[in-house]
């Protein structure tokens, strides 16, 4: 991963202080809460329904030990307790007293984390694959790209007051799982004809009031040429996004009013005013990026699959975890362990100051130090020893961090909603657990098979609703809180935006609502037949009206 130099820390030891600074005279009352609003999102702090909130940046949701054991001491010092892992592979503590944020943020510049660009009308955080690296259908390491965008993007002097926040994805491996199409800008690694590795760059994405599946700029662009074209479309967007709408400020407004052959046009001569400039990457600034994403010191393994069988055969609940959680790795003899954040009664994506601490010391004695965060807000062990799986599987055990429902029905993606969010709608984690206490058989999650929940407080869509194949999404009905429901999203290869199915049901109901939607699955599924397919089948009618029929 990413290693500060000198300039790195002394930016960021002076950036503290500027906030704390910022922040004295804040509570002094030398600074109104116009002038101290721009001041405090520039350093991640959203005053939320209860107290503030503070978003951590995790660049392409990589984590060290040391980083994590500071997490912990932020949570037990600082919050109550616990983080919240996010969709951008970020993590938000929802408790710090505003007085204590310069202290925090002075703790994590300690271990080379910060707060910068996780909220405002600039670039945020960059994510991609939590695989990253290691995954067996990768074209190429997405992670040295990232940290090239994460350079250039931050503190970059035209960017820092766009029109509205915006959203960049890498993806790398074969199955996306970066949700890549619904960014303001995706960009896909890709080989061109002559088997060159480049990248095909979207535009115009989004979820949120209005959502939309990005739209191809450019077709396939060089290595050198990366970050002049991503510079061509911000410079397009800036000068013509709207600043006197904020719902109608994205690049996805820009792209559908203007028409993507026009926008795309303006980008092209935009970028070739550019493209042979200061910004074009040379061979030896993309190895120096690459330089901190070598391979770890892997051991030279083989895959030794009757050990493996043989405890598999004499541990149910072992066997039934590895068949969830644990996923093929590129070198012999490693494997790619998921932590679901998913149990029952837990809110989706929560982690305690415990539990921080424990997956440091794991992760120094199983995954050389490191994890990551994925967008489904789960945690990923990326270099396990195939020999140490069922040790690594006990221990995640005694801290509640071994649950087998990765990728089945209750490993839901879940905003905070309204209990934290002033912008919230409705409540979204009651909604999730009372889902999870319903399906908690985990015999028929596995016959139900591989369905994604998204669920949002209100229409910013932080649970990404509208790509989940399931989705819920909060809403206001004369004061009282419904939920809306939406069938056929995905945020895969072949995205797709849900399609609302009818008026909305109350809190008591949804987990009935659920039910039925499975029921109308099972009896409509062919053999080997995931949710998402069958819905494509048979199309929105069919649950519909079992819904509403059950309703009535």
């Amino acid at each position: 991963m990413y290693k500060y130099d000198h300039y790195d820390h002394q930016m960021l030891t002076d950036r503290v202080a500027q906030y704390r600074d910022q922040t004295d005279r804040f509570l002094a009352g030398k600074l109104n809460d116009a002038e101290f609003l721009p001041l405090r999102l520039q350093n991640g702090l959203y005053l939320q329904r209860l107290a503030p909130m503070l978003r951590i940046a995790v660049p392409y949701g990589m984590l060290s030990s040391t980083q994590l054991r500071k997490l912990a001491f932020i949570a037990r010092h600082f919050d109550k307790g616990y983080g919240h892992l996010t969709t951008r592979q970020n993590i938000q503590f929802n408790w710090p007293h505003l007085e204590d944020v310069p202290d925090i943020l002075a703790h994590l510049a300690e271990v080379e984390m910060h707060a910068i660009q996780t909220s405002g009308n600039c670039i945020r955080n960059t994510t991609t694959d939590q695989f990253a690296g290691v995954a067996v259908d990768e074209l190429e390491d997405s992670r040295p790209y990232c940290e090239l965008i994460r350079q250039w993007s931050t503190f970059h002097p035209e960017f820092a007051y766009l029109p509205r926040k915006f959203k960049i994805a890498v993806c790398g491996t074969v199955i996306d799982q970066a949700a890549t199409q619904v960014h303001d800008i995706g960009i896909y690694l890709m080989r061109d004809n002559q088997g060159e590795v480049g990248f095909r760059i979207l535009a115009g994405g989004g979820l949120g009031r209005t959502p939309v599946i990005g739209q191809e700029i450019f077709k396939f662009v060089e290595k050198r040429h990366l970050l002049t074209a991503l510079e061509a479309i911000m410079r397009v967007y800036n000068r013509e996004g709207r600043r006197d709408n904020k719902y109608k400020a994205r690049i996805k407004i820009l792209v559908r009013e203007t028409g993507v052959e026009e926008f795309k046009n303006k980008v092209l001569l935009e970028w070739h005013r550019i493209k042979d400039s200061a910004q074009t990457l040379t061979e030896e600034e993309l190895d120096r990026c690459k330089g901190f994403f070598t391979d770890p010191a892997y051991l030279s393994l083989v895959d030794n699959p009757d050990q493996l069988a043989q405890q598999l055969q004499k541990n149910a609940l072992f066997a039934s975890w590895h068949q969830q959680n644990v996923r093929p790795h590129k070198q012999s003899g490693y494997a790619i362990v998921t932590v679901c954040l998913k149990e029952t009664g837990v809110a989706p994506g929560d982690i305690t100051d415990a539990q921080f601490d424990h997956l440091a010391d794991l992760a120094e004695n199983y995954s050389f130090g490191e994890v990551r965060i994925s967008h489904q807000q789960n945690i990923i062990m990326a270099d396990v020893q195939q020999d140490a799986l069922h040790t690594l599987w006990q221990e995640l055990k005694s801290h509640s961090l071994a649950s087998d429902n990765l990728g089945l029905l209750t490993d839901m993606i879940c905003c905070p909603g309204g209990d934290f969010c002033a912008l919230a709608n409705a409540k979204s984690i009651p909604i999730a657990e009372s889902i999870q206490r319903r399906f908690n058989d985990h015999d028929a999650l596995i016959d139900i098979g591989a369905v994604s929940i998204n669920i949002s407080g209100c229409m910013n869509a932080c649970g990404h609703h509208h790509v989940g194949n399931i989705g819920i999404l909060g809403v206001d009905k004369k004061g009282a809180e419904f939920y809306q429901i939406s069938l056929g999203g995905s945020s895969k290869n072949k995205a797709s935006l849900g399609k609302v199915i009818g008026p909305a049901f109350s809190q008591e109901e949804i987990p009935g609502v659920i039910e039925t939607i499975v029921e109308v699955y099972k009896a409509n599924r062919t053999p080997n037949e995931i949710f998402l397919d069958t819905y494509n089948r048979i199309g929105l009618d069919p649950f519909k009206e079992k819904i509403y029929a059950k309703a009535d």
